[in-house]
Parts: structure tokens; sequence; C-alpha cells
């Protein structure tokens, strides 16, 4: 029995890898790799590396994960580094000063998590993981001093962020020197054919595509992905600017948070967070006037069938409906970042927020029954109340509404 594989047609798959895709170094070697795969029968190795220094991942993250379950779909092998002993380096990417070293325990600990929830997107039982400290911790001296000579300080210099630290005199460890070399390693022990990444790690997979050169290997292409901005519609998303939709969020979290975007951002989460084969149609619709709402609705939908399952993103817009738009919320309310969940006065808030006249007036207000969260009614005027990541709905009187935020 042969194990040769068979694969769609290079058009299709470059229409598939293309989608979303910010840089394709390069298109014409991809193209190449490919039309030998179907050639051969022989599966291309898709790299992504993945930095355990975190147990929580949110759709951000998601986007460049859907990239790589494309090369599932297209039958390539996907590969997933665990970065365990890269993690005790620390990421410099971004970074204006040096990043604190976590423990190999520490690191797989996170490890375990962010395997259980790349699951929700990859396939599984097609995805192979790896640990890089399988070849990066059995490295001797000599070995580390041969892999710093393929690199000077100059051109580790031409990356952005250390670029940036430099000319501000800021202090820059050699341990973070050494990071993109570690990372780039990665693609040499695995033999990778393409490396995946946000547009943030551009330098360090132009790295791996230069240590394969260096060890005689056919270079890897690269493909980025973009950093998606949060739910405020002006960060990048993350769990420490209470902007992201995370991949452990309920249903009815994910739903909320969704239909609080700006609606400069619905395209985007469709190109990005979902795999929604109609774009065109809902760009037009955009562009046409279509109420940015029912849109909003639909993403919410999507994003948590890929999550969850269809019912789930249903029942999630019953409760949305019944909590919102029946208790006669608009689509469009202003909105307050707490800073926190911890629980405030209602009465002073109301003051401070000009909903009410003053602390004597809030009470008044809460007392006649007019003040009322997520549709239910508050009548203590000494009441504290707190803040959650989807928004609590503060309405005064008829016409009053905020949307309180963490």
């Amino acid at each position: 029995m042969s194990d040769k594989k068979t694969f769609p047609a290079l058009n299709e798959q470059m229409d598939q890898i293309r989608r979303g895709a910010v840089d394709l170094i390069s298109e014409a070697d991809l193209q190449k790799k490919i039309e030998r795969s179907i050639a051969t029968g022989v599966q291309l190795v898709a790299k992504l590396g993945a930095d355990p220094s975190t147990a929580d991942l949110h759709i951000g993250h998601g986007v460049v994960l859907r990239k790589l379950r494309t090369f599932q779909d297209l039958g390539h092998q996907a590969t997933l580094i665990i970065g365990d002993f890269t993690a005790m380096i620390g990421d410099p990417t971004g970074r204006s000063k040096t990043r604190p070293i976590l423990t190999q325990e520490e690191t797989r600990k996170n490890a375990e998590s962010y395997v259980a929830q790349v699951s929700k997107i990859l396939d599984p039982s097609e995805l192979k993981i790896r640990y890089n400290s399988e070849w990066l911790g059995v490295m001797n001296f000599a070995d580390v001093i041969q892999l710093a000579a393929t690199y000077t300080v100059s051109q580790m210099l031409e990356r952005e962020d250390f670029h940036k630290r430099w000319n501000e005199e800021q202090p820059i460890s050699l341990h973070e020197l050494m990071y993109p070399l570690a990372q780039g390693y990665d693609s040499v022990a695995i033999k990778s054919d393409i490396e995946l990444g946000g547009t943030d790690q551009k330098f360090n997979l132009l790295v791996g595509r230069e240590l394969q050169r260096h060890f005689g290997q056919e270079p890897q292409c690269i493909l980025t992905t973009p950093l998606i901005e949060g739910t405020d519609g002006q960060q990048k998303m993350s769990k420490s600017y209470s902007n992201s939709i995370n991949f452990t969020d309920s249903p009815d979290e994910m739903f909320g948070k969704t239909m609080s975007i700006p609606d400069s951002l619905i395209y985007k989460y469709f190109v990005y967070a979902t795999s929604v084969s109609d774009l065109d149609a809902i760009k037009s619709q955009l562009e046409s006037g279509a109420n940015p709402r029912d849109l909003k609705v639909r993403l919410a939908q999507e994003i948590i069938k890929s999550f969850y399952n269809e019912a789930a993103g249903a029942q999630a817009y019953d409760r949305f409906t019944t909590m919102f738009v029946k208790k006669d919320v608009p689509d469009d309310i202003e909105e307050f970042a707490a800073g926190s969940s911890e629980p405030f006065d209602l009465v002073k808030f109301m003051a401070e927020r000009k909903l009410a006249a003053s602390n004597s007036d809030a009470r008044r207000l809460i007392r006649e029954g007019a003040v009322s969260i997520n549709g239910e009614k508050i009548i203590d005027d000494k009441a504290h109340i707190s803040a959650t990541a989807e928004g609590i709905v503060l309405k005064v009187g008829k016409r009053k509404f905020l949307r309180v935020k963490v």
C-alpha cells in the first residue's frame, strides 16, 4: 500500500494560503515546494512556534492558528513547536526591557493549557507537537558558540526593538540576542518547509530561513499574519488590556464582547477570526449601509461556533436578545473602562459620570426605581456594583445608558 498523499491543485492551495496573509516570502518558492509536494505525494512541514509564557489564549492568537489549520486541511503536516526551552530565555519581541526568565516547570505547566486550547482550532489527531528542549537542551557550549557565530551583532541590531533599545541606551542582555537564533534553530531541527507567525515575528522567522541555508537545508518560506486590535478598537488584543475574546470565555461572554466591537472591526474579524467564505458579500453589505448590528450577530455566532458549536451561538443570541434588545438597550452606547472588577459605590459613580446631578439625586433615582443593571432594577441606594469583561449595562431613567467594562 502506498503512503503517497494526494493534495488539492496548486491554485486552490495558494488561494487558501494567501487569505489573510501579510507577508509570504517568497511566494514563488512556496509554489515550487507545493508543486513538488503534489508530484511526490510528500507533505510539507508547516511550523508554528508557541511561546508558553502565558496559559491564556485569545482570538488574536487564533489568527495564526487558523492559518496553520489551513495547512492541515490542505493535507500538509502541521507541527507546533512548544518553546519550553526558549521561554526560559523570554521572547524580547516588542519589549522595552528584559523580560523575567521563566522556569522550565512554569513553561511546561503553561504548555499543557496551551495545547488543550489550540485543539479547539487545530485537528489534534493530525498535529505533531515537539518541545524545543529536545534539541536546544542537549547542546554543549561549543554548539552554542557555533550557533552564535552564524550572526553578527550588527545584524541583530537591525531588529526594530533591539535597535530602539540600543538608541535609547536601554540594556540588552546577551541571552536576548540568542533568542532569534534559538527559535531559528527550531526550523533546522525539524527541517521546516514553511514557518508561520505574527508580523511581530518576521525578524525571527527570517533568521530561521538563513540558519537553514547555513546548515545546508532548503530555506523555509515564511508567512506572517496581522496582530488584530482588541474589542476596544485601539490597542492590540491582549488580556492585560481587558480587550480580548478568550478561548476559554463562555458563549455568552464571546457574544457580548463581539457585539461591543467598533463597526470598523467587523470585516477584519470576519477575515481573521472566522472561516466564512462570503467575505465579498459581507464587505458589500457594509459598504451599502447594512445594519452593523446584524453582521455583528452573525460574527458572534461564527466565533462561538469555532470554539463550541452552532447551537451554543444560537442560545447565546437568544439570551443576549432577552437581556438587551427586549430591554430597549440601544446598540451604540457609551462605554466606560472601570480598570478593575473591584466593587464600587453606585451612587458616587452615577454622580461622577454625570448620570445624576449629584449624590443625592442619584439616591433619589435609585429609590424611585429609575436605575437598572442589565435590565434588573436597583433599589438599594447603598449598592456597590462590579464591572465585567463583557460589560454591564447601567440604565438611568429612559434615555441614559452606560456600558461599564473591566
